[in-house]
């Protein structure tokens, strides 16, 4: 044991002399003593002391089948023995042809065409500057503005981050931003009123711009059915339904990012099936490879394609591309995930666990400090505030949700919060007897230790 936190000890200091870590105030990080993750096992990460604990949010939420899991280890390992990677411009590659069209084959109907990335904020960037170039090319150079929703997250390139809506990461990089015309998320918790008139005002507040700038919108952007970043708003039915109804009435495109919500999470491969909606673009990325590579993907339409085409001289070509593009290692764990979803029957798993979590969740709700609670799936948020009854929050900076989540973490669970809300986001293959463990430490340290946090407060 001794040799261990000898060990631990060694890790840490490298960390903090080296590593810039993302999202994190890096003050409180150099000042505390981080958990240095080592290997996993299954639906559990073990730290460089030998403790285990469940990975409760699927290392940023794109875990899907475990850690370590031997198929996907076995594709990637074949895949090195052929080819690591290969250029797609001007070559193709047999990885990424086989997986766009199981991609093409699973996603929503009219989707047709597949552009590989290596993030999700990359596949947002590349439906954006297609979409702008889309009615460029079409000779509607007018359309090049673009419709988001409030507390809407896309990603941290500067594309992405002109049409997300959180001022806290978004806020400082306003000059740098081309403009986007945003409109109120239909989630109850942040109005008042039912989720019928929420959805109606988001929905007015859509149609006057869209009639407003008629002729100028490129695209309505939103996260379908949840909005994981903003602390997972969850719309009301029907929402995305009347957005796509929206976007047909006034010939805009709609771009749906499913890189949070595709691949199982809200309990169907993807968002939009739910309401049987078909984007004109949709971004994947997160779960695309089992939480193994990074890769991503920009599904369009062939309408949208064939405004690409034309001789060299037009310019239509869309001169976008990255180095990695369709990695032939991150393709082969995308197969190898898509297969497993095939032979474990996830998606036909999942409703017993959603079961779970929506009943842990109902013993949540009344707890001291506990202001809502919102689930889509397998993707809950539990927000924790000063005063329920006002859904006044706790100030920033006195990091309770962070607290909390370390709570957690002595108890056997990884967790990571956003701001105050504990995200709940467990890999969806994960087998019910270690979620409703997760869901008990999640219960006992809401019940037993919030309190004590926000009485110390």
């Amino acid at each position: 044991m001794q040799a261990m936190k000898s060990r631990t000890k060694h890790w840490v200091e490298l960390d903090k002399q080296y590593l810039w870590h993302p999202f994190t105030p890096m003050a409180g990080w150099l000042a505390e003593e981080p958990v240095i993750i080592e290997r996993g096992e299954g639906f559990f990460l073990v730290d460089t002391e030998g403790r285990r604990c469940i990975d409760g949010v699927s290392s940023l939420w794109c875990n899907v089948h475990g850690h370590c899991v031997p198929e996907i280890n076995k594709a990637v390992c074949e895949q090195l023995e052929r080819i690591a990677h290969s250029t797609l411009l001007g070559l193709g590659q047999t990885r990424s042809i086989e997986l766009a069209e199981k991609l093409v084959q699973l996603a929503p109907k009219g989707l047709t065409k597949v552009f590989y990335s290596d993030s999700g904020a990359t596949s947002v960037e590349i439906a954006l500057k297609m979409a702008y170039q889309y009615w460029h090319n079409l000779g509607c150079r007018e359309r090049t503005r673009f419709i988001a929703l409030h507390d809407a997250y896309h990603g941290d390139t500067i594309g992405s981050v002109s049409v997300g809506g959180i001022e806290l990461f978004h806020g400082i990089f306003k000059s740098l931003l081309f403009e986007t015309y945003f409109v109120p998320s239909p989630h109850p918790y942040r109005f008042d009123g039912t989720a019928e008139q929420c959805v109606q005002f988001s929905l007015e507040n859509m149609e006057y711009l869209l009639h407003r700038h008629q002729g100028r919108i490129a695209a309505i952007l939103l996260e379908p059915l949840v909005q994981g970043a903003a602390g997972m708003l969850v719309h009301p039915p029907g929402f995305l339904k009347e957005v796509r109804r929206l976007a047909d009435q006034y010939n805009v495109l709609l771009i749906a990012d499913e890189v949070a919500t595709g691949f199982g999470r809200t309990g169907r491969m993807f968002a939009c099936e739910h309401e049987r909606v078909c984007p004109d673009l949709m971004c994947l990325a997160k779960g695309i490879t089992g939480g193994y590579l990074p890769l991503a993907a920009t599904l369009t339409t062939q309408e949208v394609f064939d405004a690409f085409l034309g001789r060299p001289e037009e310019c239509k070509t869309f001169f976008h591309g990255h180095t990695y593009t369709g990695n032939a290692l991150g393709c082969a764990a995308a197969i190898a995930s898509l297969k497993l979803f095939e032979k474990h029957r996830v998606l036909e798993r999942i409703p017993p666990k959603i079961a779970a979590i929506r009943a842990s969740l109902a013993r949540i709700r009344p707890m001291p400090y506990v202001g809502d609670v919102r689930q889509c799936g397998m993707m809950a948020g539990i927000e924790l505030v000063g005063n329920p009854q006002t859904k006044e929050p706790f100030p920033y900076g006195q990091t309770v949700g962070a607290k909390v989540c370390a709570a957690m973490r002595r108890r056997g669970a990884l967790m990571r919060p956003l701001d105050n809300v504990i995200v709940l986001m467990p890999a969806p293959a994960m087998d019910l007897h270690t979620l409703e463990t997760l869901l008990g430490i999640v219960e006992e340290t809401i019940r037993e230790e919030l309190p004590k946090i926000a009485g110390e407060l």
